[in-house]
């Protein structure tokens, strides 16, 4: 289990470490080092995914637009995609955001709003790969929906960003 604390409320996720032991695993470690701390969900599309665990959260210069600047974490190396783990992207489930290739996945993760099923392992070549779900929110998902419907726009040259920040506070691993 593990609880995320955000600015909007804490999210308890249950994790398959049965189905996806190499991503539970990888996020476990993301998660014990702290690396977490202070990141935005970036990316909030209502009746998608709201994503997040790859930028970090910090105060910038005063404008008009924004008091806070983005910046893309390090991250370790990717990790092998387990999206044939029989696991689907259905609502409030969570899975790990990646590129086109199929096995880039890092420290960044996403929580589906609804059945994505365009998201599902169907074949393993590029197009089929999927995502791996690894885990699912247990608790909390009124956070997940107030977070869904938050403002977005472009900012940072990314679309579909938070106008008010999402910042998840902490991450910790509960028993």
């Amino acid at each position: 289990m593990v609880k995320l604390h955000t600015n909007y409320g804490i999210i308890t996720l249950e994790l398959d470490a049965e189905k996806a032991p190499a991503t539970v695993k990888n996020f476990l470690e993301y998660v014990n080092s702290g690396f977490y701390y202070k990141t935005l969900f970036h990316r909030v599309i209502d009746g998608f995914v709201i994503q997040g665990g790859g930028y970090n959260y910090s105060l910038g210069t005063v404008s008009m637009s924004s008091l806070t600047k983005m910046s893309l974490k390090s991250t370790n190396p990717p990790i092998k995609n387990e999206a044939a783990n029989g696991l689907k992207n259905d609502k409030y489930t969570i899975a790990m955001a990646r590129s086109s290739a199929p096995h880039s996945a890092t420290s960044q993760f996403f929580i589906n709003l609804k059945d994505n099923n365009s998201l599902n392992y169907t074949a393993p070549d590029k197009q089929g790969y999927g995502y791996c779900v690894f885990g699912k929110v247990v608790a909390g998902t009124e956070v997940v929906d107030v977070i869904s419907k938050v403002a977005v726009g472009s900012r940072y040259g990314l679309e579909n960003v938070p106008l008010e920040d999402v910042v998840l506070k902490k991450a910790e691993e509960v028993q």
